[in-house]
């Protein structure tokens, strides 16, 4: 039996005439199930599973998961810590080399003969190493949109995203550490069918140009990460929200997986202000967010 639990919505909520259309506003905040069911007509789906890991699943059943690191990840759910778990995988977007982004992404690749994208240079080195067959790893490069599924379906835009992408693997002959070139980090501008426009922003710290990309491709959900240390943390990450992209929603994502990552959701809206124009989800890892 599937529990179902409504989570909080936090922030003001106010429209926004540079983002365009209005898009769907979002319902409650669900317990997902390990079952894989198609969207609701017309809805898009945003299953967070910990960290920067994400299911989109699109308005016409199209199923997206960037950046998944789920076996090993200390804040993915149980159900979900079987990759056959995640049901149909249609395509994998991972945003930079990191094993807290890469993850799982090569397995669950071949798993589901979904390919891997990448718009910053790191496939070539997932074949190089034996990571994946050349088949399973497509690239494309920042700015660059591909549309995996035809003209009808998700386009995807690499954009930037400010931090790094070493690829570190053990070789299984000395037992040692090696550091692998793993291409630049970035964040993906998704736009579903009906032109609901998402942008996960991977690790990131803050950047002038985020104003650039926001008024470029107006999104209307950012995935932000709030952590710290690695990335933005709160006060950031509220800048960029508030001040920079100013997008109807947001989920922040990667903090508090580990003791560095000390950022927190109370502390995002808090620095956000009454004032701000955006509305702040926040699921638990598991839950889900239909829009």
């Amino acid at each position: 039996m599937i529990r179902f639990r409504a989570v909080v919505l936090t922030a003001a909520v106010a429209t926004l005439s540079a983002c365009g259309t209005s898009p769907p506003t979002p319902t409650a905040v669900t317990q997902a199930s390990t079952a894989t069911t198609p969207a609701a007509a017309g809805k898009t789906e945003v299953l967070w599973l910990g960290q920067a890991a994400i299911r989109i699943t699109s308005p016409g059943g199209k199923v997206i998961v960037i950046d998944p690191w789920l076996t090993t990840n200390p804040k993915t759910p149980a159900g979900f810590k079987q990759l056959s778990s995640l049901g149909k995988v249609d395509l994998i977007l991972v945003t930079h080399a990191h094993n807290d982004h890469l993850g799982d992404a090569p397995a669950l690749a071949q798993l589901n003969n979904a390919p891997i994208y990448n718009g910053g240079g790191m496939g070539q080195a997932l074949v190089n190493l034996g990571m994946v067959p050349a088949a399973l790893s497509q690239r494309f490069g920042k700015s660059g949109t591909v549309m995996p599924f035809g003209p009808a379906g998700p386009k995807i835009t690499a954009v930037h995203a400010e931090h790094s992408s070493e690829l570190t693997l053990k070789n299984a002959t000395t037992g040692k550490d090696e550091t692998h070139y793993g291409g630049e980090p970035v964040g993906y501008i998704v736009e579903l069918e009906n032109g609901f426009r998402i942008w996960h922003m991977g690790d990131t710290g803050l950047f002038g140009d985020m104003r650039l990309i926001g008024d470029r491709y107006k999104p209307d959900l950012v995935l932000i990460p709030i952590g710290g240390h690695f990335t933005m943390g709160p006060q950031d990450a509220a800048i960029a929200v508030r001040d920079m992209i100013r997008p109807r929603f947001a989920i922040p994502i990667h903090y508090q997986t580990s003791p560095q990552l000390r950022g927190t959701p109370e502390e995002f809206t808090a620095a956000l202000g009454t004032g701000a124009a955006t509305r702040v989800i926040v699921p638990q890892p598991g839950e889900k967010v239909d829009f």
